[in-house]
C-alpha cells in the first residue's frame, strides 16, 4: 500500500504547486490590470490566456452583483476558490496518503 500512498502524496503535492503557480498567476494579471498594460506584449497575452478560462465564468455569475459599481471581483473569487481548494483538496490527499501509509 505504501505505493500507493506516495502515488497519492506525490498527486496532492503538484495539485498544490499547480494550485500556487495559478494563484500568482491570478495576483499578477489584477496588478497588471491596474496599470493598463499593452495587449500586444507576449507576457499579457500568456497571462491573460492562462487566466480567461477560470475568470471568465466568475464574471458571468458575479456580474449582476458587480454591474453598478463598475469593480471585476473575479480574481478575489478565483483566489478564494484557489485557497479553497488548496486547503480542502490538497488536505485530503495529503489525509489520504497518511491512511494508506499506515495500512
Amino acid at each position: 500500500m505504501f505505493v500507493l500512498a506516495y502515488i497519492v502524496r506525490g498527486l496532492a503535492e503538484v495539485l498544490r504547486l499547480g494550485l500556487s503557480l495559478f494563484y500568482w498567476v491570478i495576483i499578477l494579471r489584477a496588478i497588471l490590470s491596474w496599470v493598463n498594460p499593452d495587449p500586444l506584449n507576449p507576457f499579457v497575452r500568456f497571462l491573460r490566456q492562462i487566466s480567461d478560462p477560470v475568470l471568465e465564468p466568475l464574471r458571468r455569475v458575479l456580474h449582476p452583483m458587480t454591474a453598478r459599481f463598475g469593480i471585476d471581483l473575479s480574481p478575489l473569487l478565483a483566489i478564494f476558490l484557489i485557497l479553497f481548494l488548496q486547503t480542502a483538496l490538497v488536505g485530503m490527499l495529503s489525509h489520504l496518503a497518511d491512511v494508506l501509509m499506515a495500512v
